[in-house]
């Protein structure tokens, strides 16, 4: 039952991140699952996505639109390339081994926050 609990609180803090700087929950829900419940960062990467499925972003998009912030014809672009990108990452992300995804992750948020840091 606790596990229960800490994972919503885990998707309620990556809720947030998401709705407050755009950046997909992935960035903080995959560390901590692989960190603080054990997962390999296979599951973890594959649980995220799961997560996805159900519209979790509906509330916050619907919210910045409201406010004039959302550009349907972008979001619907984005949205087909993600589409096929998702596909194509999966299987390759699931052909390598736990290392080496790890790697990847780890470098792909440090050249992200590399560049916010150091943004002018």
């Amino acid at each position: 039952m606790l596990h229960i609990f800490l994972y919503i609180l885990l998707g309620l803090a990556g809720g947030i991140l998401s709705g407050l700087i755009g950046v997909g929950g992935g960035v903080m829900i995959v560390p901590a699952l692989v960190f603080l419940f054990g997962m390999s960062q296979h599951q973890a990467q594959g649980t995220s996505l799961a997560m996805l499925v159900p519209p979790v972003g509906l509330l916050a998009a619907w919210t910045y639109y409201t406010n004039g912030f959302v550009d349907l014809k972008i979001a619907a672009c984005l949205c087909a390339g993600l589409f096929l990108g998702g596909l194509l990452g999966a299987k390759f992300a699931t052909g390598v081994s736990n290392a080496v995804l790890e790697k990847i992750f780890g470098a792909a948020l440090l050249l992200i926050s590399l560049k916010m840091l150091f943004a002018k």
